[in-house]
């Protein structure tokens, strides 16, 4: 599990380069490939340091890169000779074995959001960066008690975010009961930025776990602008991979899932294109709305602030309402 959840330093991304490599050292295999699949500054600061541990491998990087406040070459982030995947290549050194779909998505904002997913066909594995998360109950090892226990202590978001109840002035003990609220507290707030009830976070805890989703962010700021290719893309991933379970980039992995649970996920956007999409069998369709009820559910208190930033960055032109995109 990726330690974005913690606070970064540059002490703890260098320690997570350390690490990752040294897991793939234990493999006792050749690094041939570097994949950057996605733009995004979290996942592409890593790849020049990377590169430089495996010289041999070739780089290959998702296409329309960009960076935010400065359009910044590849070069700047460390890349260098990196080759442009596009979609559905089957000409990839690696396309025997693993197949790969892009979403490149019309510019949603300040930037077109692209994505890659991989299907590992032996292992029947999807492979994606922010599609979808799956928020495990209980605290990861990789997560610090310190770390915990912070979260745990009622501080000033606490205050803020407590529905007006008294917040109590206590020590915080370093117990499992602290360190699941620790837990808690951090998902909710990585999650909605301002979640509405940090006092007492069980009840959206409960909801957002255990279960395959799209991340409130995401859907948000970007899946919700572009409805039509998300659709596109999913369907595709859907109909030509049987796959039965998912590596995501953030949070627990890997995570037994099916295309059904897959599509569940997706299940907001059924209410942005009403009956427009007709490529699944009715008894699929049937199925993963049903599921999707529950899989897409977000506590609506808890989206107020998404809701909000939604709305401010709208109004300022820095995020569109709404991006036709499906492919014709």
């Amino acid at each position: 599990m990726p330690r974005l959840l913690q606070p970064r330093s540059v002490f703890s991304v260098f320690n997570d380069l350390f690490i990752s490599c040294q897991l793939v050292k234990e493999l006792g295999a050749p690094v041939e490939y570097i994949v950057l699949p996605t733009f995004a500054y979290e996942h592409k600061i890593f790849v020049g340091p990377f590169s430089r541990k495996f010289p041999r491998a070739q780089l290959w990087v998702a296409p329309r890169q960009w960076s935010w406040p400065l359009n910044l070459p590849l070069e700047f982030f460390g890349i260098f000779r990196a080759k442009i995947l596009k979609d559905e290549d089957l000409s990839t050194p690696w396309a025997a074995e693993i197949e790969h779909k892009i979403l490149s998505s019309p510019e949603v904002g300040i930037g077109p959001y692209v994505e890659v997913a991989f299907y590992h066909k032996r292992s029947r594995t999807l492979l994606v960066t922010d599609a979808v998360i799956f928020v495990p109950r209980q605290p990861p090892e990789c997560i610090s008690k310190e770390s915990l226990l912070a979260s745990a202590k009622n501080g000033l978001a606490v205050k803020i975010l407590s529905k007006g109840k008294e917040v109590p002035e206590e020590p915080v003990v370093d117990n499992k009961k602290n360190r699941q609220k620790g837990w808690e507290r951090m998902v909710l707030q990585i999650l909605f930025l301002g979640p509405s009830n940090l006092l007492e976070p069980n009840a959206s805890f409960a909801q957002m776990s255990q279960k395959l989703i799209v991340s409130p962010i995401v859907k948000t700021l970007v899946f919700s602008k572009v409805p039509e290719k998300v659709r596109d893309w999913i369907d595709s991933i859907a109909q030509d991979w049987r796959f039965k379970r998912i590596i995501p980039a953030h949070f627990s992995a890997p995570v037994n899932a099916s295309r059904s649970d897959f599509l569940a996920a997706f299940a907001f956007l059924d209410d942005q294109l009403g009956e427009r999409y007709g490529t699944w069998p009715s008894l699929s369709l049937l199925l993963t709305s049903l599921m999707g009820k529950a899989a897409s559910y977000f506590p609506p208190d808890d989206m107020k602030t998404l809701s909000s930033l939604d709305q401010f960055l709208v109004s300022v032109g820095a995020v569109k309402k709404t991006v036709s995109g499906r492919k014709r």
